[in-house]
């Protein structure tokens, strides 16, 4: 996004127009407006539309040509207000992160927890943005919202005139009928692109956890970024481990298990969940919490409120790989499995100590998959659809939260989620929308997806802990923002399309067509086939965005043990036209009910404009079925 050659610059000629006069409508748990990211931007005009600033009961609530309206959803809606604002303020801090990841102003100083992180900004910072507040705090401190205000928010925001939705909430891993998602068909019906976020149930299920399986929104998977903040572990031994993590330096202290400093009766001692630990026991001690069940932050906060001085999270054999360097308030590093088995081993054998050094930031390579992004295949079509469609930064995120309600100071904070990828994404959206304002949402969904990445900065395929993470982790792959905004060949789509993909999963009655439709021939930018039997062709149109008339070749790797072949081989698409072709899938050894990949290019042949390439992922699943030919 950055630099004289990145999109900033070089598609809008700075920060100042990189989203102007786009609206970014953000349904969460609202927005804290006396946050910078969120200030009134000068010289700029309201956008046209039917935005309200619906704060009666909160007056010091100002809407602005930044925050251009705000609306909420509460009692009336069957929520439970008791634990937040009765306005469209952010208690949670959820809403306001997502909001300042989509289009927070740029440059804004961030400071965590005493801790100077720079600045930062959000992907259109130059976006307004319309809040929603759908979901509320809840005792726990998470957030909720009832089904009914979460269609009636997604119904304004399409009435008020946004161009982009964010939507950072759970969805349907089986459905693409549920309320919200008929209501998103709508929304991208009347022109409005979707940003739904994919999940996080990717550590706790087995086969398929992705939600937000329809076709009408972009579901975004999670991975890491190449911001790395490094930190070790020193063991009274002299052993030293390296990890990732904030609050140090912290001196030789003393170190023990969490199930050794456990309060009586407490459950999962060694999760470190609230009110696991003694305060007595815990006092003054460097504290070792095994990873998984609890949210991190929570297991911090529990050591913290109890007395400890600092924080070692250990990943478990088997579980979550990936590392997470949340800032939790006070000194903590995270190891992988290995490094600490001996750690725990260490403590559990002596009167050990440990020391935590300070953090040094460096760059790594990325990404990888976040272990907790939820997976395909998708569930709702058995896999007739690639979802993830894509994957963005959704771990250890840097954006604004909820203002401090001691205080009433703006906060920071660094969160993990497919709520943190999905807003990248959104963002990325509103600078396509505003760049190329006639493009339908499919037109701006698969610009991004055939433009994606499958590798690291280093050249290295993307992995999901120790393995080589596929399609079904992150869809198309890493979306690259420079690349999209020239992706030659789009994947057009709409409702007659939408319908018909509903209709031939068997997930809608009516209406239908008179000829069913395979699933597998929706106008998708990814190719899927959940249950290829022998042979299956598949039928694909193009539409030419680029500069003038093309003529684009098609180059196949086609998934092991598998034959494909494109017809024609060779297309010629006019400036601003179409062109169709079929796709084959034959069965030749590969492994039944076991997926493969591969991928469809289209390399432009033309000298005459400049050349773009077109990518097309395949996911395949072959079965013992007798095949078919369309």
């Amino acid at each position: 996004m950055t630099g004289e050659d990145g999109v900033w610059a070089e598609q809008f000629g700075g920060t100042a127009d990189a989203g102007k006069g786009v609206v970014v409508g953000v349904i969460d748990t609202g927005i804290d407006p006396e946050n910078p990211s969120f200030a009134q931007t000068d010289k700029v005009k309201k956008p046209k539309g039917k935005y309200k600033c619906a704060t009666p009961r909160d007056p010091k609530f100002k809407c602005s040509t930044k925050i251009v309206g705000a609306r909420y959803y509460g009692t009336d809606y069957g929520n439970n207000i008791a634990y937040d604002y009765e306005s469209p303020r952010d208690m949670n801090g959820h809403g306001s992160h997502t909001a300042g990841t989509a289009a927070g102003n740029h440059g804004v100083p961030m400071t965590v927890q005493g801790q100077d992180m720079g600045t930062g900004s959000g992907m259109a910072p130059a976006a307004h943005i319309a809040v929603y507040k759908a979901l509320w705090q809840t005792e726990d401190g998470g957030g909720s919202g009832t089904t009914s205000g979460l269609v009636e928010a997604i119904d304004d925001a399409v009435a008020d005139g946004v161009d982009v939705i964010n939507y950072s909430v759970s969805g349907s891993s089986t459905s693409v009928v549920g309320p919200d998602e008929i209501a998103f068909l709508f929304a991208a019906d009347a022109g409005v692109f979707v940003s739904t976020s994919a999940g996080n149930s990717g550590d706790s299920v087995g086969v398929s956890s992705v939600a937000h399986n329809a076709p009408w929104t972009m579901t975004v998977a999670a991975s890491t970024h190449d911001r790395g903040a490094l930190n070790t572990l020193t063991l009274g031994d002299g052993r030293t481990f390296e990890g990732v993590g904030y609050g140090g330096p912290l001196d030789a202290t003393d170190l023990v298990l969490a199930a050794d400093v456990a309060a009586a009766g407490a459950e999962d001692p060694e999760l470190c969940p609230t009110g696991s630990l003694d305060d007595e026991l815990t006092a003054g001690k460097l504290v070792v919490c095994d990873r998984g069940a609890y949210a991190l932050v929570d297991k911090a906060a529990e050591v913290k409120n109890s007395g400890g001085a600092g924080m070692v999270l250990v990943n478990l054999p088997g579980g979550a790989a990936n590392q997470n360097a949340i800032i939790y308030g006070l000194p903590a590093t995270h190891l992988t499995a290995p490094d600490g088995a001996e750690v725990k081993e260490y403590a559990a054998g002596q009167a050990g100590t440990g020391a935590i050094s300070e953090t040094t930031t460096v760059q790594v390579d990325a990404p990888s998959m976040a272990g907790f992004s939820s997976y395909g295949p998708a569930l709702a079509g058995g896999g007739d659809l690639l979802k993830p469609d894509i994957t963005a930064p959704g771990a250890d995120v840097l954006a604004a939260v909820g203002e401090n309600p001691e205080t009433g100071e703006s906060q920071y904070d660094l969160l993990s989620g497919t709520s943190m990828s999905a807003p990248h994404v959104a963002g990325l959206g509103a600078l396509l929308k505003q760049k190329n304002p006639m493009w339908s949402p499919a037109a701006v969904k698969s610009a991004m997806m055939t433009t994606a990445r499958q590798t690291t900065d280093a050249g290295e395929p993307i992995m999901r802990g120790p393995s080589v993470a596929t399609p079904l982790n992150y869809g198309a792959g890493e979306v690259q923002p420079i690349e999209s905004y020239n992706p030659g060949l789009v994947y057009d789509a709409g409702w007659n399309d939408w319908l018909a993909y509903a209709c031939g999963i068997g997930q809608l009655a009516a209406p239908c067509p008179e000829t069913p439709v395979d699933p597998s021939d929706l106008n998708y930018p990814s190719i899927s086939v959940g249950d290829l039997a022998g042979s299956q062709t598949i039928t694909r149109t193009v539409t030419n965005v680029g500069q003038g008339p093309m003529t684009y070749t098609a180059q196949v790797e086609a998934p092991a043990g598998t034959t494909v072949t494109v017809e024609p081989s060779t297309i010629e698409v006019p400036a601003k036209g179409e062109a169709t072709f079929e796709v084959t899938i034959t069965r030749t050894d590969a492994a039944l009910n076991t997926y493969a990949f591969g991928a469809l290019t289209w390399q432009p042949s033309s000298t005459k404009v400049q050349p773009v390439r077109s990518t097309s992922t395949i996911a395949v699943r072959p079965s013992g079925r007798r095949g078919r030919s369309g």
